[in-house]
């Protein structure tokens, strides 16, 4: 059995806080001496939302053990996922509805490209 994988922090409000790391905690780069216990982040890794080589965002799983909000929104001590393209962090079904409006967007894009595929050929104008 793999031993529990823990880091200790500096804390700006409790000094050295030593914490368990969820098995896909990658880190915590952003960490700083001033920070409070309370903004202590779990991050896995970040997955890449590219489209043609331009960077749209990124999505990855974040958790804030030592926060007493449990709003994911606010980075809870639940795990969720954080999106950048809303600066959100979403619960399962929270992110399953954020897919189905990309899905929906992403019909509405292809609806315009229809409507300029025809405007260029000639069409509509």
């Amino acid at each position: 059995m793999t031993e529990p994988r823990t880091i200790t922090l500096p804390t700006a409000d409790h000094g050295l806080v030593t914490v368990t790391c969820p098995a896909w905690c990658v880190g915590h780069p952003n960490h700083r001496p001033d920070d409070h216990r309370a903004d202590i982040l779990h991050c896995g890794p970040d997955v890449a939302l590219v489209f043609r080589g331009h960077d749209i965002g990124d999505a990855s799983l974040v958790q804030s053990p030592f926060s007493t909000a449990e709003i994911p929104e606010l980075c809870s001590s639940t795990p969720g996922v954080s999106v950048s393209l809303l600066g959100l962090t979403l619960a399962p079904a929270a992110l399953c509805d954020f897919a189905a409006a990309l899905d929906r967007h992403a019909d509405q894009l292809r609806d315009l490209a229809d409507q300029l595929y025809a405007i260029l050929a000639g069409g509509d104008r």
